[in-house]
């Protein structure tokens, strides 16, 4: 499944998905005569090390040519000033309510005019890493931003023989056209002071203005990509998923959605100390095809916090690139960064494919189990969800806290619980388009669906090894659920000093508190964006359903 690079003449029109006002001053920026093309790994990896602030660490990277690096690559270090996370805030969607393309295309000219003044930087990458699924991005950078080209080429797939040969074997998708995303980090406008992320969805690009962080450049590219996987039979994903063979030679295989700092990536590179044959997909983006339950990887590496990851640990082993960490000299007179979040919060790296071990870019196997990772105090570790509609619901309401991974504006509570549908802010389409793909999953392929809350249940964190071995008995299929309370289609198990007390009026009202929040926010999506993500009927009357 690709997109479609060039049109025949008399296809450059107006009613053609590939052109709009928004989608044309972008991709026209591409072709001035100070715009230089760099589609060489090994090149942007010499660019990058050179550019002013690189640190380059003494430290290799791990079977460079294995990953197109040059033999004796190092991994390098690039740190931003003030903001290191995403802001939310600084995303606007054409379609959305009250978003007119006439106002954002001027502020799109005006961006663009400016860039004359640069020298440019333009890069191809692919998203997607099966045939089923492969289409090509492109991304616009001013020099000085060599690392966010670099990184934006580590992260998906740099353009190469290999990759060539399966864009022009695969199908097109529709008349769906290549991806054009413009950044330039040293924008500004005092409308917009801390950045603007601009998204027209429909004809694949976006400009990311006064935007450092390359999460941005990652998830703005994700968003659009997304976008396309679900115009056209996917279930778009934000999480991680794996495979588990049991001794038996059983296969199971699970998603686990959250967002960053939830568990997930931890949960999808869990070993289980050889109890399975582990076959990792991929621990933050993914889609699911709603014709066959297949799913195919639109990463090949992963950018991962380096919070948990001390110095000394085995992990560090594979990274490429680092960004916002610190830097040291150790007691062998080694350049070494400082991790575990010293310097700042959300320091990051790019690991390269080779992390995991058992590392594939589609599963076959249609999915087994979705998991909602939540992190909401009335829940306790595990809680089965057997009624397809409320499945979707709860995965529509997924709970939720900020993480480091945000950038909050001040007054904003950082420990406030939030719903964020699906663990997926970075969706551009109707929220209804997931709610009936993942119900479709319960209800017509028989998925099996579970809350897994990673936080606190009351006022007791829940370890990582509870959760590990609540994963394992579901894949061994020794879990003993019982009734969850009074709840019709809700089960749990027993987990030492996890047990909801359901004689504790207290927690009684604490759990139908958290029900009605969920209800609140659905209602709340009936003005919300216009009504554009307001749910089905059957939705809210599911939750309803709860309520004693």
């Amino acid at each position: 499944m690709s997109t479609k690079s060039m049109f025949k003449r008399e296809e450059i029109c107006l009613g053609n998905i590939a052109f709009s006002p928004s989608r044309t001053t972008i991709e026209t920026a591409f072709y001035g005569n100070n715009v230089r093309k760099v589609l060489d790994l090994k090149e942007a990896y010499h660019m990058a090390r050179k550019s002013p602030g690189t640190i380059t660490l003494d430290m290799p990277v791990y079977k460079p040519e294995e990953i197109g690096l040059p033999e004796d690559a190092k991994i390098l270090l690039f740190n931003d000033g003030e903001t290191v996370g995403r802001f939310a805030g600084a995303r606007v969607i054409l379609g959305e309510k009250d978003v007119v393309e006439a106002d954002y295309a001027a502020i799109l000219r005006e961006a663009v005019y400016k860039t004359r003044y640069k020298k440019m930087l333009h890069t191809q990458a692919y998203i997607g890493l099966d045939q089923d699924f492969i289409i090509k991005a492109n991304l616009l950078v001013p020099e000085t931003y060599e690392n966010t080209l670099y990184n934006w080429l580590l992260n998906f797939q740099y353009i190469n023989d290999f990759y060539n040969k399966m864009y022009e074997e695969s199908r097109p998708v529709g008349n769906e056209p290549d991806i054009y995303i413009l950044s330039d980090p040293d924008w500004t406008d005092e409308r917009y002071p801390n950045g603007l992320a601009y998204f027209d969805p429909e004809h694949n690009c976006a400009a990311l203005l006064g935007l450092r962080y390359f999460g941005e450049h990652k998830k703005g590219t994700l968003t659009l990509a997304w976008g396309v996987a679900n115009r056209n039979g996917y279930a778009s994903c934000h999480g991680g998923l794996k495979r588990m063979v049991r001794k038996d030679g059983k296969k199971h295989v699970m998603g686990v959605f959250g967002l960053s700092g939830s568990g997930k990536s931890t949960l999808t590179h869990a070993k289980h100390e050889g109890k399975y044959d582990v076959t990792v997909l991929h621990d933050d983006a993914y889609i699911i095809s709603t014709e066959n339950g297949s799913s195919v990887a639109l990463e090949p590496s992963y950018f991962d916090k380096t919070q948990d990851y001390p110095l000394t640990s085995g992990d560090n082993k594979y990274l490429i690139t680092m960004q916002n960490c610190g830097a040291t000299i150790d007691s062998e007179g080694k350049l070494v960064p400082v991790t575990e979040d010293i310097r700042n919060g959300n320091g990051r790296a790019i690991k390269s494919k080779l992390w995991a071990a058992n590392r594939v870019d589609k599963l076959e196997e249609p999915i087994n189990t979705i998991v909602w990772l939540m992190k909401d105090h009335s829940l306790p570790p595990v809680v089965k969800i057997e009624d397809p509609v409320l499945a979707s619901v709860m995965g529509a309401c997924l709970a939720t806290k900020r993480t480091t991974a945000e950038k909050l504006l001040k007054g904003v509570d950082k420990d406030a619980l939030v719903f964020e549908p699906y663990a997926n802010p970075f969706r551009t389409y109707a929220l209804k388009d997931d709610y009936y793909k993942f119900k479709a999953l319960f209800e017509e392929r028989g998925v099996a669906c579970y809350i897994i809350n990673t936080g606190h249940f009351l006022d007791r964190k829940i370890p990582k090894e509870v959760t590990i071995d609540i994963i394992e008995q579901i894949v061994d299929e020794t879990a003993q659920f019982k009734d969850f309370g009074n709840y019709k289609g809700l089960k749990t198990v027993d987990v030492e000093g996890f047990v909801p007390d359901f004689n504790d009026k207290d927690y009684i009202d604490l759990l139908q508190n958290s029900i009605e929040n969920r209800i609140n926010f659905l209602n709340s999506l009936k003005e919300f964006k216009g009504g554009r993500d307001q749910l089905p009927d059957e939705a809210l009357a599911a939750l309803e359903g709860l309520l004693k």
